[in-house]
């Protein structure tokens, strides 16, 4: 049994050795529990759903159920786990949809272990994990969309609330912060999304730090 601040963990990807070589490495972390593993995206959505991880470390190229599909599954049944996508550097190009379809952030293949370790605790913790091009493809993508005028539309609070969520606060943190209640931040929330036109909280978080919300 994990105790209550470890970090549960759930490996999809199609290559055996790759989990085992993750397992072996993420079991003698003090603070991060290996609670299962899958092979495609539909075992995983479905582990993800039995297990409750926390954080998921996803593949995006698997047999029939690909990473990204696996992603939008989870997202539409209303996981909290966040998802960090691990991918070869070659497969670049797919990481940009990935993050559209809820990914917190993104590790290569080849990450150092003890950089895997902090970036499971990154993302866990509310972070998002962005290299600086593909960080840049994003805010090109929301831009060419016309983000920067529907800013224009986001209240005195709302523009609080987002400036948290880009310092990677959770919404308990955030109504501590602004002493508000949970569902209240979970309605600024909603309602900052619905305005800028995102998906979710990592492009909140990008739209914040493009246009200057926020740290």
């Amino acid at each position: 049994m994990a105790e209550p601040d470890t970090i549960r963990v759930l490996l999809v990807d199609d290559h055996q050795v790759v989990r085992r070589g993750l397992r072996t490495f993420l079991e003698v972390q003090d603070d991060i529990e290996v609670v299962g593993e899958a092979s495609d995206g539909d075992e995983g959505v479905a582990a993800a759903e039995e297990l409750r991880p926390d954080v998921i470390l996803m593949d995006v190229k698997m047999p029939g159920t690909d990473g990204i599909e696996a992603l939008r599954r989870l997202r539409e049944a209303g996981s909290r786990a966040r998802v960090l996508i691990v991918t070869s550097f070659t497969e670049q190009r797919t990481v940009v949809p990935a993050l559209r379809a809820g990914a917190a952030g993104y590790v290569y293949k080849d990450v150092d272990p003890e950089a895997l370790a902090g970036a499971i605790r990154s993302v866990h913790a509310g972070h998002v994990l962005l290299q600086p091009e593909v960080a840049g493809a994003l805010l090109s993508q929301e831009e060419a969309n016309g983000g920067q005028g529907r800013g224009n539309t986001l209240t005195e609070r709302e523009r609080e609330v987002l400036a948290l969520i880009a310092d990677g606060r959770s919404n308990r943190e955030i109504a501590r912060a602004l002493v508000l209640s949970e569902k209240t931040v979970k309605t600024h929330v909603s309602n900052i999304l619905m305005k800028l036109d995102l998906a979710d909280r990592t492009q909140a978080a990008l739209w914040a730090v493009r246009h200057g919300i926020g740290d």
